[in-house]
């Protein structure tokens, strides 16, 4: 392992002991759970984009764009023969995709994301048709229109050659959609409010009870479970609001983080919590190398001989080579923290895609007092 390799992981072990000791200070309620039944909902929606520059979908391998288009122009009287399939090369079928932030009023306006679902090669310069935007009850609770703002753009030369930069088939229009139908919240039906903890745990949820307890009255929060946290309200709607603005404000200590190792088999990155130990153990590293290299020899006669001929022979070469590690020792009496476990790792000389295995053994070995997890 480079010296430059040890720096950088010296320094990732300063930066997620800092983290650990961050963490063990006070936050904000606001910070660290939400109310239940104050959430968003996603909305999805079919339309048309017009306009285009002829890079809308073809004709013939989206017949559905060609169907779309002649319901729309029969709701405005015009007919068109069911023999005829017009070209479409200004016209894309489109999906929408919106975010009905909670509380939103009928009026409002939301930001909406619009994709080609079929082969428009970019949807630049359209206009996107009048669509409904439905929830998971199938009901409406938004229209969108407008222009489309498009980052990525495309070139094509006469040769076939083509550039493209970025996404030109995705585009957005803020403020495309207006809100039709408002979707009832919890919030404003009478009853004690619940605090979800974006992070379960315990230590945590008895702690916010307690702090709520203590700001407001005895008997104000009870903790149902390790991620939820029952809060008596009061029944007027503007008092409630200023009391929930109140207790956002409160601030916990959140309890220990559980001891956790975070392996990417895909990537080799590893990260730890400061809370990880590891039981005294002996590690031996090594790593066995297999080279094989292919030469021809030239074979020919003799300078007097009569006969033979001048022949090529392959010829191969194998090798194996493997490093030394000695065995060395991880812990000494007792347990040994993150900062021990670094320092070991830079020892041994272990690449991070190394490190990997070399943590299955210690959980394996019951030496890892921590919970391994590969994503």
């Amino acid at each position: 392992m480079t010296s430059l390799m040890r720096i950088r992981i010296s320094s990732l072990m300063a930066m997620l002991l800092l983290c650990s000791a961050l963490s063990a200070q006070a936050e904000r309620l606001k910070d660290i759970t939400s109310i239940a039944g104050v959430r968003s909902n996603h909305l999805v929606g079919y339309g048309l984009v017009i306009g285009l520059n002829g890079s809308g979908d073809s004709t013939n391998s989206a017949p559905f764009t060609v169907q779309s288009l002649k319901s729309m122009l029969a709701k405005f009287g015009v007919v068109v023969p069911p023999n005829v399939n017009p070209s479409l090369k200004n016209v894309a079928a489109v999906m929408i995709h919106a975010e009905l932030p909670p509380f939103a009023k009928a009026g409002q306006n939301i930001d909406i994301t619009v994709s080609s679902i079929a082969n428009a090669k970019s949807l630049r310069g359209g206009s996107l048709l009048m669509a409904p935007l439905k929830g998971a009850d199938g009901q409406t609770y938004a229209i969108a229109q407008g222009n489309m703002v498009v980052g990525g753009f495309g070139a094509e030369g006469g040769d076939g050659s083509s550039v493209t930069v970025n996404i030109p088939s995705v585009g957005r229009i803020p403020n495309g959609a207006t809100v039709e139908r408002e979707v009832p919240t919890p919030f404003s039906q009478n009853g004690p409010l619940v605090l979800n903890l974006k992070t379960p745990d315990f230590t945590t949820a008895m702690r916010i009870a307690e702090r709520i307890n203590e700001v407001v009255g005895d008997g104000t929060a009870l903790p149902v479970d390790s991620s939820a946290v029952q809060v008596r309200s009061p029944v007027n709607q503007s008092q409630k609001v200023a009391f929930l603005s109140m207790l956002q404000a409160i601030e916990v200590t959140p309890g220990k983080a559980p001891a956790r190792v975070i392996v990417n088999a895909r990537t080799g990155t590893i990260v730890m919590n400061g809370y990880v130990r590891v039981m005294p153990v002996a590690v031996a590293h090594g790593s066995l190398t297999v080279s094989v290299s292919e030469s021809l020899d030239v074979s020919q006669p003799g300078a007097l001989a009569r006969r033979g001929n001048t022949v090529v022979t392959p010829r191969s070469d194998v090798s194996i080579t493997q490093e030394s590690n000695p065995m060395f020792l991880m812990g000494g009496k007792s347990s040994v923290a993150l900062e021990d476990i670094v320092r070991a790792v830079n020892n041994v000389g272990a690449a991070p895609g190394d490190m990997v295995s070399i943590l299955e053994a210690l959980k394996q070995a019951g030496a890892l007092r921590a919970e391994l997890i590969v994503i």
